[in-house]
């Protein structure tokens, strides 16, 4: 299946980048690419959401146990030129702490409304699944595209953050609820044809409401807490470190608030999971954490 997902989504990926400089009908993927991988990817993701769930709760139970046990520093990575700093990831300057640590933390920067977000999601899932211990993944949702509802969207992300329902199966319904052709979030009419157009009544904190209505939620408390401090306050933070990052486009990946890369520059979707856990062992390895 995840052969399969990477035939299938790296096309898509490589042209479908959502840049915060783009036109906003620009973050439609192709119609060719639209109408051969987009239902491949959709067909996958259930399953590879729920085999990421068990390969998820198994990692962690392997995470604990070493963590309970484990006093073996982490090594440095090999290095064998693969991987070249100013090509294949970035150095952000000045490198911005983390909230955690005594861990790596691997952010992705991405939004609901990024398509190309939605193609990158299952094998985000299969990244996540596949890290270390010692790492942490976090999401963090932009704002740059406003005509296509991404500050909607951001301040869903942390209302549902703050309310304890952020997790991988909200995460991902979010993601269907939004691409899925005939959707409730739908963000573009004509999904799945050669003219997808942005809607004029694009999705409310009203409508996220109703859908997270479904998830356990009271759709009056998730109003009442998207319009709180606490929420705006998290939003202004998301763009400070945002733009502290360096980055202009979604999907990016941050390693531990020093290093950026996406699936261009790692040069592939495999290739991008492998530069993914190097970045995060050189890391480790740099601050002492045990394996």
């Amino acid at each position: 299946m995840l052969k399969s997902l990477l035939l299938g989504s790296a096309m898509v990926l490589a042209l479908a980048a959502c840049s915060s400089s783009q036109a906003p009908s620009a973050a439609v993927p192709p119609a060719s690419a639209t109408s051969a991988a987009a239902p491949s990817a959709s067909a996958a993701t259930p399953a590879a959401a729920a085999s990421s769930a068990a390969s998820v709760q198994s990692a962690t139970a392997a995470a604990a146990s070493t963590a309970a046990a484990g006093d073996t520093p982490v090594p440095p990575p090999a290095d064998s030129g693969r991987w070249v700093e100013g090509k294949n990831y970035f150095r952000i300057e000045p490198a911005v702490p983390t909230d955690h640590p005594h861990h790596v933390v691997v952010t992705e920067v991405f939004s609901w409304g990024c398509p190309a977000c939605n193609q990158f999601q299952p094998f985000a899932d299969t990244i996540r699944a596949s890290l270390p211990a010692y790492a942490r993944w976090q999401y963090l949702p932009a704002s740059f595209i406003p005509p296509e509802d991404w500050p909607t969207f951001q301040r869903a992300y942390f209302t549902a953050q703050a309310m304890g329902l952020d997790n991988p199966a909200t995460h991902d319904a979010m993601f269907k609820a939004i691409w899925t052709p005939g959707a409730p979030l739908n963000t573009y009419d004509g999904l799945g044809t050669a003219r997808p157009r942005v809607k004029q009544n694009l999705p409310t904190i009203a409508d996220i409401a109703r859908f997270y209505a479904r998830h356990g939620a009271d759709a009056k408390t998730f109003e009442a807490t998207a319009q709180s401090f606490a929420v705006n306050a998290r939003m202004k933070r998301a763009d400070q470190l945002i733009k502290a990052y360096g980055v202009d486009s979604t999907p990016t990946l941050v390693i531990n608030g020093k290093y950026r890369l996406n699936v261009a520059s790692a040069g592939g979707l495999q290739q991008t999971r492998e530069l993914v856990l190097y970045l995060a062992q050189k890391e480790a390895a740099a601050m002492q954490l045990k394996q």
